[in-house]
């Protein structure tokens, strides 16, 4: 299994207007066509203004195709504009498991 960690700085004091556009318009979007969501969190200890979701996939081939049908759909290209203009910097991680990790 491959984990995506996409982590996400916020504009100061945008974070709750982020979640709610995520949750009215985006989430449905991003679970049909990206699948499994292990998480999805903001901060509120540390570097504020953060979000991460952590996206699992059995191979990055199967990341890479579910990540261009989103891409493709019409509805996500109307969405994705709102969101990014909340957004101040974009991270994303692909983490593989220890052995002996739950995860594995």
């Amino acid at each position: 299994m491959y984990y995506e960690i996409r982590t996400y700085r916020i504009k100061t004091g945008a974070v709750p207007a982020y979640l709610k556009l995520v949750e009215e318009e985006g989430i449905a979007l991003q679970k049909q066509y990206l699948g499994n969501l292990v998480g999805y969190f903001f901060s509120e200890i540390g570097p504020l203004n953060q979000i991460v979701h952590i996206w699992a996939y059995s191979s990055l081939d199967e990341r890479e195709e579910r990540r261009a049908a989103l891409a493709k759909d019409p509805a996500w290209q109307a969405f994705a504009p709102k969101i990014q203009a909340l957004l101040e910097e974009m991270e994303s991680k692909i983490m593989k498991p220890a052995p002996f990790s739950p995860l594995a």
